[in-house]
């Protein structure tokens, strides 16, 4: 019989020692690197607060607007757009946030320029982005073509919104030497005829030609740039314009040039002005 033993097992015991404690962990740098994107946004919109115009500032918000249809104001239905249709006050709109009468209530009055100002007269101001943004296809579902955009320029002036449709080397806008429209000038006054039905403005037409190379006793720059201004408006009201918002029409032959070459295609141009509502 053999001996019993008396002792204990012996229990061996492994500790692990695992890594990424404390310091060790890449956790803290996850959470920096959104710090330091956070300032880096933080100081860049400091920065173009600083370095921009106000007008510049007001672009870029533009921009960022949306182009979806929005009713600011109830039309009194419960349809889609909040009424019958996206026009508040059985009212065109005047400037993209709404549409708004001559002089509506305090309530019922649309944000944007064609309403009262704070003294109680009409305001001087109107903003024409969504019609700018329409004519040059920065709307999400345009149909503004790329060949139709690259004649087409638009401006804010005193005046009011000018939208230049002019000639290029390769495409002009009327056949040469007559006011006999393109193909692609009819596609232009269909463009401006449709988009004006965006705002209610008065409407001028206005015919720019370039210089002759030769010195005429009898300029056929007048009659031409006259004649072409009329045709245009001819082919606005065709196009459902009503004659009504026409308020002038006018050539001003080759004494309003755009280029430093008199005799440069740029210099043939229509220029169609949304005149301001004062």
């Amino acid at each position: 019989m053999g001996a019993q033993s008396n002792a204990a097992p012996i229990i061996i015991k492994k500790k692990r020692v695992s890594g990424g404690e404390g310091h060790h962990g890449g956790a803290w740098k996850v959470a920096y690197a959104d710090f330091v994107t956070a300032m880096m946004a933080f100081f860049m919109l400091m920065w173009l607060l600083n370095a921009t115009t106000e007008k510049q500032r007001k672009g870029l918000a533009d921009y960022f607007s949306p182009t979806i249809p929005v009713n600011p104001v109830s039309g009194g239905g419960d349809g889609a757009f909040g009424g019958n249709n996206m026009f508040s006050e059985k009212s065109m709109v005047m400037d993209g946030s709404g549409a708004s009468q001559k002089s509506p209530t305090v309530a019922r009055q649309a944000r944007g320029s064609a309403g009262v100002n704070a003294d109680g007269g009409k305001e001087t101001t109107e903003d024409f982005s969504t019609l700018e943004a329409e004519l040059l296809g920065r709307m999400g579902e345009s149909l503004v073509s790329d060949k139709v955009r690259k004649h087409i320029v638009t401006r804010v002036t005193d005046e009011g919104l000018v939208v230049e449709l002019f000639d290029t080397e390769d495409q002009p806008l009327f056949e040469s030497g007559t006011d006999k429209p393109t193909a692609m000038m009819r596609a232009l006054a269909l463009l401006v005829a449709r988009s004006s039905d965006l705002v209610q403005n008065s409407i001028a037409v206005e015919g720019h030609v370039r210089a002759s190379p030769v010195v005429l006793a009898q300029n056929p720059a007048w009659d031409l740039s006259t004649t072409r201004a009329q045709t245009v408006r001819q082919m606005l009201q065709g196009k459902g314009l009503a004659a009504e918002r026409l308020d002038r029409v006018t050539g001003h032959a080759d004494r309003e040039l755009t280029t430093k070459n008199p005799m440069a295609v740029r210099n043939n141009r229509i220029e169609i002005i949304f005149l301001r509502t004062h």
